[in-house]
């Protein structure tokens, strides 16, 4: 998984082949073959090793909503420490036990919290799909060159800036605050407001 993980991290998804992991590893390829059915299952099992990571340590506390808001950000970070990988992680169900403990973790919380089983599970649902859209987002962003990220950035002062008020007069309004505003991440934000929508319904 590790040895997958860095060649994914180096040359993308695509490079991820039975014949090339199995070079990486010095080994025949199709000894691979011995532990996977091909390459979607390794894909999934990398996924799984992905959520194995983020629960290192992990260790729910009495507040369910503070316990979720430490899994969201273990999640995130976790994902843009590989953000190759977790582009193609994100949406897949693996399957395995590192994502059976990660949901049995999180319907637990909500269940702790007084949710009925049918609205921990939706809210589980609402809550994890938040958490690996926004993960992915920020790590298909972390993956561009260094001069592409930093030419996007560069856009909320500059492109935004020049634009005549008559046509964007929102923009206009709120432009000096664009900058800061829309160059860093939402994530915390959107998470904060999720768990406080939760809350309200509990």
């Amino acid at each position: 998984m590790e040895c997958a993980v860095r060649l994914i991290g180096h040359h993308g998804h695509e490079a991820l082949t039975v014949r090339r992991l199995g070079a990486a590893l010095g080994c025949d390829p199709t000894a691979i073959y011995r532990y996977f059915r091909g390459t979607d299952d390794l894909l999934l099992a990398i996924a799984d090793f992905l959520i194995g990571e983020t629960l290192v340590g992990y260790r729910p506390g009495p507040d369910w909503s503070a316990s979720l808001r430490d899994l969201g950000l273990r999640v995130r970070d976790g994902y843009l420490r590989h953000p190759r990988v977790a582009a193609v992680a994100a949406s897949r169900v693996t399957r395995r036990h590192n994502e059976f403990r990660a949901v049995e973790i999180g319907v637990s919380l909500l269940l702790s919290a007084g949710f009925p089983p049918a609205d921990a599970v939706r809210y589980y649902q609402a809550f994890i799909d938040t958490v690996l859209a926004h993960a992915a987002l920020e790590a298909s962003f972390a993956a561009l060159a260094p001069e592409v990220r930093a030419a996007d950035d560069r856009s909320w002062a500059e492109t935004y800036n020049s634009l005549p008020e008559g046509d964007y007069p929102g923009i206009s309004i709120v432009r000096r605050h664009l900058p800061e505003g829309m160059s860093g991440s939402a994530f915390e934000d959107v998470l904060d407001m999720l768990l406080e929508s939760l809350a309200r319904r509990v």
